[in-house]
């Protein structure tokens, strides 16, 4: 019997495809046409890559894609906030522009060496802050943290990639789902 590989959807940290997932399975029981959905964690630095190298068919994405060869599907975009110390001053605010934040260390301008959550435990020490996608702090937090909105932040875009040459009904039946179509539903 031929082994029918499963549809591999890629997703970086901070981005929760089990809506998705659910609705996939959800309509792949309804039709049993699809192939069974298998979703794939892709470092931020490796979604480009993974998508190119065939290592997922499609990809939940932060920020630019180099769109040569692919197409690209805006779902969102983040707030971005900032992390800092349970004691900041900036914890008496609801949130805060950038300028409420001159003069302070930016951990990971300052030291772009840090990876995401050593960042986060500098802060936790009480030196400086961090701006982050809401879902990283989220992803990231910790008791002796907190984050508020900024308002005058970078948003960070969400997106949905796939190579044009992956064009086929699992394709079109995943872009249909985070498009909000149901097994109910006809295009």
């Amino acid at each position: 019997m031929e082994q029918i590989t499963p549809w591999r959807v890629g997703f970086v940290p901070g981005v929760t495809p089990g809506k998705w997932e659910r609705s996939w399975t959800e309509h792949e029981r309804a039709s049993r046409r699809w192939r069974r959905l298998e979703v794939v964690p892709v470092a931020l630095e490796d979604q480009e890559r993974a998508i190119r190298a065939g290592e997922v068919d499609m990809c939940l994405v932060r920020g630019p894609v180099d769109r040569d060869g692919m197409h690209y599907v805006a779902l969102y975009d983040e707030v971005p906030v900032v992390v800092v110390a349970r004691e900041h001053p900036v914890t008496a605010y609801d949130e805060v522009a950038l300028a409420d934040l001159a003069g302070e260390l930016d951990v990971l301008a300052e030291f772009p060496e840090l990876d995401l959550p050593m960042a986060i435990e500098t802060v936790a020490a009480g030196s400086g802050y961090v701006i982050v996608p809401m879902s990283l702090a989220r992803l990231h937090g910790r008791k002796d943290v907190e984050h508020r909105p900024v308002t005058d932040g970078e948003e960070s875009p969400i997106g949905l990639a796939w190579l044009v040459a992956n064009e086929d009904p699992d394709t079109q039946g995943f872009v249909g789902i985070v498009r909000g179509r149901t097994p109910r539903s006809s295009r």
